[in-house]
């Protein structure tokens, strides 16, 4: 439909998609594909404006790893954190750098390309300001123009700094504005508020220059290597951490701050140690930033679709399919998502949302156009399940991001009736859809096991017997009857992450199915052959 910028009578598209982001083009890419009536509105000249901005140093913190060992593409997507999925190997990340941490600029310059490349469908300075709905979606600009559409998907990610609850945060300065240079900061005493990347990414910057600074916030610091959120704090940003405990200085405090006053020259915060018994102390800074990072911003919505708030209002709620708790047909995407695995997965980076659009799609499509979910027929027999599961947890790149989150399903059907192979489900969708009322399939995830103490010393238990001990990232097939877990069955983790070895893992896992064949054709729904679970993981 062609763009009516008259005001006479307002455009009127399937699909409204706000932000031209990564998220936003990787979604328009799978709607141009499939060709659907759809427009993305970007606010900015051009794609990717957040990336013109931030990070504030100009480094990205995702992955580029262009020399892996393997020709696969698939496989190389395991280690590729930029990327935007697509049929092209033009548009591939390692065409734009080499560097391992990329420079921001690069990912403007790919994303600008990609757009032009798919010719994307995208109409730019035009900044939404109010969104109502009575039926339809009916979406106002600032330039007066009107559009209407049956489905809205939110791309913008988070555009309104978060600020905390801290009497006085209105003297701090932000993470968003403050100087990057160095030189203004010249024996300066400084409290960096906050423990996420943007923190230390901002302390490290002040290292040469400033006398004193504290990083601080509540909780005691999360590094990602020990949680394997990549959200938590980097190694490519924690040069700081010697600063503090090889007694340079600087500090990592963990204290709530109760408030911040301007006395004089000086900011005076008020500090609660976490750790100290209840100890408080007042500590004078020349300079108090707030790196807190970012929230939704819900204030483009009047009263007649405004979604529901999570997680301290920073979120917007969403149901399994990303579409919102309280308002049908509006829908997110991107780093928004990340609601459904906050500080789990990988759903609120590239890598990891980029998966989670293609199966928004496919829940779009098979929800609105009468498409299923694609599946191929594998043999309905234990070998037939098992080389699929083996190809699977040896190949794919989503399950490998999406740990946890994302997953395979074997269905099989009743009496012999053939079996059908599913790609790429949020795990608690299957719960919610239809999948969940299969009577016999299987699931598969990659996971992480439990870090208990040191990650860098922990004891491994290489009996195939004693998988589910496996603390790196291995895969697990759970057995399900209807919405009811029958058992599970881990792999034993493998140092290259490819579980492709006989008697480790092809044998034990042949065994298991075998046993989960026999028993759901004694009795369906049973639990013999495998471990009886009744508890239910979704």
């Amino acid at each position: 439909m062609k763009e009516n910028t008259s005001g006479a009578q307002a455009a009127h598209y399937d699909y409204l998609i706000i932000g031209a982001g990564p998220a936003g083009l990787q979604l328009g890419y799978f709607l141009e594909k499939a060709g659907r009536n759809y427009l993305i509105l970007e606010a900015g000249p051009t794609p990717g404006t957040f990336f013109k901005t931030f990070p504030r140093h100009r480094q990205l913190i995702s992955s580029n790893k262009v020399y892996t060992g393997f020709t696969d593409r698939e496989k190389n997507m395991r280690w590729d954190w930029n990327s935007l999925l697509s049929d092209s190997d033009e548009l591939l990340f390692r065409n734009y750098s080499k560097r391992y941490f990329p420079a921001a600029d690069d990912m403007v310059r790919y994303l600008g390309d990609f757009a032009r490349h798919f010719r994307l469908k995208i109409k730019f300075g035009t900044r939404v300001t109010r969104i109502s709905k009575d039926g339809r979606f009916r979406l106002t600009t600032g330039g007066g123009e009107t559009l209407t559409c049956e489905r809205l998907v939110i791309a913008t990610g988070f555009t309104q700094p978060y600020v905390p609850p801290i009497p006085g945060a209105e003297l701090c300065e932000s993470y968003t504005s403050v100087s990057v240079n160095p030189e203004e900061f010249v024996n300066q005493k400084v409290l960096v508020v906050g423990k996420g990347n943007s923190a230390f990414e901002t302390a490290d910057n002040l290292v040469e220059t400033a006398a004193v600074i504290h990083v601080a916030s509540p909780e005691p610091l999360n590094l990602a290597w020990k949680t394997h959120f990549v959200g938590h704090l980097r190694a490519v940003n924690n040069n700081f951490l010697d600063t503090y405990q090889l007694k340079s200085q600087n500090a990592v405090i963990d204290a709530t701050i109760l408030k911040v006053e301007r006395r004089g020259e000086k900011f005076v915060a008020s500090l609660s140690y976490t750790h100290a018994h209840g100890e408080c102390e007042e500590v004078a800074y020349d300079r108090v930033i707030l790196c807190t990072g970012f929230r939704f911003d819900d204030r483009i919505f009047d009263d007649s679709c405004r979604p529901e708030l999570s997680i301290k209002d920073r979120f917007p709620r969403q149901t399994s399919e990303w579409e919102s708790s309280s308002v049908k047909g509006l829908y997110f995407a991107g780093t928004l998502t990340q609601m459904r695995d906050f500080k789990k997965s990988t759903s609120g980076f590239i890598h990891g949302f980029r998966y989670n659009i293609r199966a928004l799609h496919q829940i779009l499509e098979r929800k609105y156009h009468d498409r299923e979910w694609p599946s191929r027929a594998v043999a309905a027999d234990p070998e037939g399940v098992v080389a699929a599961l083996l190809d699977r947890c040896n190949s794919s790149s989503a399950l490998w991001q999406q740990f946890g989150f994302l997953c395979d399903v074997v269905v099989v059907g009743e009496d012999g009736g053939g079996a059908r192979y599913y790609e790429e489900m949020p795990a608690d969708y299957v719960r919610d859809s239809d999948f969940g009322g299969n009577t016999h399939y299987y699931v598969l995830t990659l996971e992480f096991g439990k870090v208990v103490g040191d990650p860098f010393n922990i004891t491994r238990h290489p009996d195939p017997a004693e998988a589910e001990r496996s603390t790196f990232l291995h895969p697990v097939i759970r057995r399900y009857c209807g919405r009811r877990l029958v058992s599970e069955h881990h792999l034993l983790e493998d140092l290259d992450g490819e579980w492709v070895k006989e008697e480790h893992h092809a044998r034990p896992l042949l065994q298991y199915v075998r046993g989960e064949f026999a028993g759901a054709g004694a009795a369906r729904g049973g639990a013999a052959g495998g471990r009886a679970l009744e508890r239910s993981r979704f």
